[in-house]
């Protein structure tokens, strides 16, 4: 059974399994360390928890549902990888061709000004030799002296023109020799909007969206009655995100500068890794098909290869035992990791509050978007649940 073939709203009645699952949501409610969250799990597709709790927008006291729609940030990456893989699987783009021959304005540099050699492989993988200016240690970095935007701000460029300024910051390694997240994804939108001559809203609509019938999953937010407003963790309770606002997720890193509004604004630039929003139904939707072998999108080798470790075991910074696919990270030592996923788990989130992993050896799906960063993104809530979905395992 796929998870198109699951009607909405319908899962399999709630035992004492997922009271575990249900338990960490609503603690953490309670604690006040999130406003609210929408909360699926899929096992061998078939939705077996579907729980929408507390406020989508705490100040006009607006329930949290499951067809909230959210600011997906970073979990934007696996909708816009999907659709440049799409692209190769109708053999419109080859992963390991040099980007150059549809984006030849860009013309990448190494640091010593050599021409750069970046495909869509390094792309995907976050082997490119790209940065993100959030990750910039100050205000002064290069990215930011380049005018570089992140897709989450009110910058009024378009997406050329914020290419353009990216591709002028020499490279900080030569593609394919090492792992920094980064800016590819956007590059990569860039590309897809190239090959398929369209724009790259329309582009993934076309590719990815309508083929799967994620109809609340798109660039711009069309109704703001539906969307989570966003907060930010902060004692004794989350504060409502203001528009212009940095926040910084990790030590010694500058910050994401936020637009809340922007996710309204059909003018902003399509960012393909963070600027889409979207509801968990259809994150979810997209997880299970390339769990169950990418059709209607891709064939089963290029699934697979999606969830392959790409980096040639290089490891992810402050995650030990992983590595990165062609849209995710990967787990390639869950002792090293010292977590209950098997290898091979799939796993990313975003910026606004949100984490997902995938583990096809159990036939697990798990998405957990929430309106509170970045509690819901790297905080304990994370590792609460990935250990209660686990537990509810061990009690099968």
């Amino acid at each position: 059974m796929t998870m198109t073939e699951i009607p909405t709203g319908t899962t399999r009645p709630p035992g004492p399994a997922a009271s575990g699952i249900r338990r960490v949501v609503e603690d953490a409610i309670a604690a006040e360390r999130l406003v609210g969250a929408v909360v699926l799990v899929a096992r061998d597709g078939v939705l077996v928890h579907r729980q929408a709790a507390g406020l989508a927008d705490r100040e006009t006291a607006r329930p949290m549902t499951p067809e909230t729609v959210f600011r997906l940030a970073s979990a934007s990456k696996p909708v816009v990888s999907a659709a440049a893989m799409a692209l190769v699987a109708q053999g419109r783009l080859d992963l390991d061709a040099d980007i150059a021959a549809w984006l030849p304005e860009l013309g990448f540099r190494l640091a010593d000004g050599r021409p750069a050699r970046i495909t869509p492989r390094h792309l995907l993988s976050h082997m490119a030799g790209l940065g993100y200016r959030f990750l910039e240690a100050d205000a002064g970095g290069p990215l930011a002296r380049a005018g570089v935007s992140d897709g989450m701000d009110a910058s009024g460029i378009g997406l050329g023109e914020n290419l353009r300024r990216l591709a002028s910051v020499p490279l900080s390694y030569e593609p394919g020799t090492s792992w920094g997240y980064s800016l590819a994804t956007d590059v990569l939108g860039g590309l897809i909007a190239r090959v398929a001559g369209a724009p790259l809203g329309a582009a993934v609509e076309r590719l990815v969206t309508c083929p799967l019938g994620m109809a609340d999953t798109g660039f711009v937010a069309r109704d703001p009655r539906r969307v989570a407003t966003a907060y930010v963790s902060d004692a004794p309770r989350p504060h409502r995100l203001a528009e212009g606002e940095t926040v910084s997720a990790f030590d010694g890193a500058v910050g994401i500068e936020f637009s809340p509004a922007r996710i309204f604004d059909p003018a902003a630039y399509p960012s393909g890794g963070a600027g889409m929003a979207g509801t968990a139904g259809d994150l979810l939707r997209l997880l299970e098909t390339l769990r169950q072998g990418g059709a209607p999108l891709l064939p089963g080798a290029l699934a697979a290869e999606m969830g392959r470790d790409q980096t040639g075991g290089l490891e992810l910074p402050d995650a030990p035992g992983t590595g990165f696919g062609l849209g995710f990270s990967v787990l390639r030592d869950p002792g090293l990791a010292a977590s209950p996923e098997s290898a091979g788990t799939w796993r990313w989130g975003g910026a606004y509050g949100h984490s997902w992993f995938v583990d096809p050896a159990r036939g697990l799906s798990v998405v957990a978007l929430t309106n509170t960063l970045y509690e819901g993104m790297s905080g304990r809530f994370v590792t609460d649940l990935r250990d209660a979905v686990y537990a509810a395992e061990a009690l099968r």
